[in-house]
């Protein structure tokens, strides 16, 4: 996984996003185990105690579960990631719509740009 880090938003937020990119995408499917938060962690190049936070946190969305003495795993509620997907999808929406706003474009300009790029026209 390659993790990419910016300085607008808390580095455990960024993490969350990233491993429910991960498994909203499936790269790592439904039941699949996780490495260790101290595998993640080292790859991510951060504080173990900063990835425990995050998956913390993923855990509490349902998204991933523990087993005792077995680890963690991504849930095999299919929905639920499916939810998450929804979200995710969502908050790329809306970083887009706030960009294109700022840059002075309308809804309806939007729009056209929109279609013009998913018909190849750009």
């Amino acid at each position: 996984m390659k993790w990419q880090f910016s300085s607008d938003a808390p580095i455990y937020a960024q993490l969350i996003a990233q491993i429910q990119t991960t498994i909203v995408s499936g790269t790592w499917p439904p039941g699949d185990r996780l490495p260790s938060v101290r595998d993640l962690a080292a790859e991510a190049g951060v504080n173990p105690n900063t990835m425990q936070r995050a998956m913390t946190e993923l855990e509490r969305q349902g998204l991933v579960y523990s087993q005792r003495t077995a680890g963690r795993f991504v849930t095999e509620d299919r929905e639920r990631i499916e939810q998450a997907r929804h979200t995710c999808a969502q908050r790329q929406i809306q970083t887009f719509l706030e960009g294109m706003e700022q840059l002075g474009y309308t809804p309806e300009e939007i729009r056209l740009l929109v279609e013009q790029e998913t018909k190849g026209e750009s």
